[in-house]
């Protein structure tokens, strides 16, 4: 990674409760907290891709309170110290959560703001994105990573990049974001070109993300800074009050401000990124046998092809299936055709 003058605080969002990721992922233990793909849990890595001192500050935490022992488990997992953890009283969704982490880094800090559970398999061009990108956040804008499209992928909200940034090489003035789009409009606008995924990754200056929140959804702000005002502390943790975070309207930071600001660019990159949001997902990048399945645990196979085996505890064996998905977790069992994970989430109320 290029030198970077600004020193970067990274605010790493650990809310997510991972339903997709039934029977593995629980509320009492969502994704983020699990192996699932390389090496460590979620989180751990997305700490690790952070760690350089010469670059980033020590991250700050921000996840639910009664994961609290796993957060802390998670920093020491990954030897992280000096590290934060903002305890949310409630879930209220990205934008209050980001606003916490803004106004306890302080109106000058340069923010990279990161889900804690995705999959980033080249580490190096991720972190040459986030270099193009601070010149941009230093001037004020609020930078949103697009990742470079591979398919006309309908579980994606897509960005559609504008002019490019005078001076800033690779960045690109927003022109629009693109809910979840059917298939043919997928299509074309892959074809069309100058779209990307929108993986909710930003870098922006906290100062430059808190005047726009107040000028978009000013009751997030004023819910965040009392709760903040008011937060208990001890050792790394911090604690904001829950009354006042349980006042503030819950929304994400794409419909709070990155669709209502006119101070949005979006920096393209391509990562080997995966938001790991399902089974397929998992299925799609891991690694494979020489019959195209992706075996995890104790599994015996005969004569299938194209299948997830994911065996926690239990010994799987599975004959002549095809493009299947087979989950065992405690007493839980999960089978499913390929294409199908997106209907877990109703399993796991």
């Amino acid at each position: 990674m290029d030198t970077v003058t600004h020193p970067i605080t990274p605010i790493i969002l650990s809310g997510g409760s991972g339903t997709r990721l039934w029977p593995l992922s629980t509320p009492e233990r969502p994704k983020q907290f699990l192996e699932l793909y390389g090496e460590g849990t979620m989180i751990a890595q997305t700490m690790l891709r952070v760690a350089d001192a010469d670059t980033f500050t020590p991250p700050t935490l921000i996840g639910a309170a009664h994961h609290e022992a796993l957060l802390k488990a998670s920093l020491s997992e990954a030897g992280i110290r000096n590290a934060s953890i903002i305890l949310e009283p409630c879930p209220r969704n990205t934008a209050p959560a980001i606003a916490l982490g803004a106004l306890y880094a302080g109106k000058d800090a340069l923010l990279l703001v990161m889900p804690s559970d995705h999959v980033i398999r080249d580490n190096e061009a991720f972190l040459a994105s986030v270099t193009r990108a601070v010149p941009a956040a230093l001037e004020g804008r609020l930078v949103t990573f697009g990742i470079e499209p591979t398919s006309a992928d309908t579980g994606f909200g897509y960005i559609r990049a504008g002019d490019a940034l005078e001076g800033v090489p690779g960045a690109f003035d927003v022109e629009a974001f693109i809910e979840k789009p059917d298939h043919a409009r997928a299509r074309h606008m892959l074809s069309e070109g100058g779209h990307c995924w929108n993986a909710g990754i930003f870098l922006f200056n906290s100062g430059a993300f808190l005047a726009e929140l107040e000028r978009h959804h000013p009751h997030v702000l004023e819910a965040a800074k009392a709760a903040i005002q008011r937060a208990g502390k001890w050792d790394n943790i911090i604690a904001p009050q829950a009354e006042k975070f349980e006042a503030s309207p819950s929304i994400s930071v794409d419909y709070a401000v990155m669709e209502l600001s006119d101070k949005v660019a979006v920096v393209p990159m391509s990562c080997g990124w995966s938001d790991l949001g399902s089974w397929d997902a998992l299925a799609d990048i891991g690694d494979k046998d020489e019959d195209g399945n992706v075996i995890i645990g104790n599994v015996r196979t005969e004569a299938c092809s194209g299948n997830l085996i994911n065996a926690s505890g239990l010994r799987v064996s599975a004959v002549g299936m095809t493009n299947t998905i087979v989950v065992v977790s405690g007493e839980e069992v999960l089978i499913m055709p390929r294409g199908q994970s997106q209907c877990v989430k109703d399993l796991s109320q």
